[in-house]
């Protein structure tokens, strides 16, 4: 096949203009059709980031929250995992996917049938094959995760087999118990139609593409590609990949732009282009792992934050990693998103009924009132009735920001 060309671009748009149809294309604009459930949210970013870390809340209670308010933590669990409208798969990394996304992934799939990652041993994988059969289990049910040695990856053999079999698709999580996934088998929990559908590798590009391009509003070819790791080999080491994406572009409708200050060729949704009207949200504190602001995996060879630097001109970086005399900015540090700008960050915690904000950093005193306001929402969501302030930078604007809070 040859690759098709992009047509060139049609337009031009200003940063904020960039920066405001990424904030309504996420969700997290105050308008009429803005998501107002947990379901509402995962359809709208097309993909919510899992992480074991809870410091307010977990990070996918945290994605649903900036944009649909406190609408309370159950219904958020109930949503992802009361059901089946929803599934875990590795997407951008471990996500939350909507059930009708499940077909689009049989690309990713079929490559990890092949994969030497996914081949268990072969009696561990017949038996967990049986234990499936009898229904749904968790890797405790088989018997335990570990083989009895430290180590991250000491696998028992009963935890390499069900997981072999989660990324070829012959077991789907769509809940979990205490925090453990609870294997199924897809042909249990899967829609009739979700099940029958094996899409060749174009079509499973061209819905994840344009998923994409819904979910960002506008975005580069890197950007389209790093939202669902189009281009990352080991998750599919056997496709050709980038003349997929090439081809996925060129037939996807999305609207060459140019954006003043990016580098290279952007391409804007259609409906996302058209929106118009002033910017409204709420000042609110963002999971590290939120799709707005989602780093780039090592692996993908670009730089981790790329996309939010270049949308914000913020860079912000993750520190939960690094050894705590490494930490400049704190554990769990962030973003506050306010006025349609990345204003600052914030590294939470909690001590009884506190809210303690442990380092602030903020732009300047344009944003006090705003990061008092998202300080004081958080902290109700949460149920801390009180909120004190540590470290604040520039130190100047600590008298204002206690002043704000009250």
């Amino acid at each position: 096949m040859t690759t098709k060309r992009a047509p060139a671009a049609r337009g031009n748009i200003t940063a904020d203009v960039a920066r405001r149809i990424a904030i309504r294309a996420q969700g997290l604009a105050q308008t009429a059709d803005r998501p107002k459930t947990a379901g509402d949210v995962l359809r709208r970013v097309a993909a919510v980031q899992l992480d074991t870390i809870s410091i307010l809340a977990r990070s996918h209670e945290l994605v649903t929250y900036a944009r649909a308010g406190a609408i309370g933590r159950q219904a958020v669990e109930d949503a992802y995992w009361g059901g089946a409208g929803a599934f875990e798969y590795h997407a951008h990394a471990n996500c939350i996917l909507p059930i009708e996304s499940w077909p689009y992934f049989a690309f990713r799939r079929r490559t990890m049938r092949e994969h030497r990652w996914a081949q268990p041993p072969s009696k561990a994988y017949r038996e967990v094959q049986a234990r499936l059969r009898e229904g749904p289990v968790t890797v405790t049910d088989l018997g335990g995760g570990r083989n009895g040695t430290a180590g991250w990856w000491n696998w028992s053999d009963a935890k390499m087999a069900v997981e072999a079999m989660y990324y070829r698709g012959e077991a789907i999580c769509t809940s979990r118990r205490n925090w453990k996934r609870v294997y199924d088998l897809p042909e249990r929990v899967l829609p009739p139609d979700a099940l029958a559908h094996e899409p060749d590798d174009a079509e499973c590009y061209r819905y994840l593409v344009q998923a994409t391009a819904r979910a960002r509003g506008v975005a580069t070819r890197r950007d389209l590609a790093s939202y669902f790791l189009l281009l990352l080999r080991r998750l599919a080491p056997d496709l050709d990949r980038d003349r997929l994406l090439d081809d996925t572009i060129a037939d996807s409708g999305l609207i060459p732009v140019e954006v003043e200050g990016w580098p290279e060729p952007a391409y804007a949704d259609t409906a996302a282009l058209n929106a118009r009207g002033p910017l409204r949200h709420r000042p609110v504190l963002l999971s590290p792992f939120d799709s707005l602001v989602w780093a780039n995996p090592p692996s993908a060879g670009l730089p981790s934050r790329e996309y939010t630097e270049r949308l914000f001109g913020y860079t912000y970086t993750l520190e939960v990693y690094l050894p705590k005399h490494k930490r400049e900015h704190g554990y769990y540090t962030m973003p506050l998103l306010a006025r349609g700008r990345i204003a600052g960050h914030v590294d939470p915690a909690r001590e009884g009924r506190t809210l303690v904000a442990r380092n602030v950093a903020l732009d300047d005193e344009t944003y006090v009132d705003d990061l008092a306001a998202a300080l004081r929402e958080a902290a109700s969501w949460v149920g801390c009735t009180d909120i004190r302030i540590d470290s604040v930078r520039p130190k100047a604007l600590a008298p204002a920001l206690q002043r704000a809070l009250g």
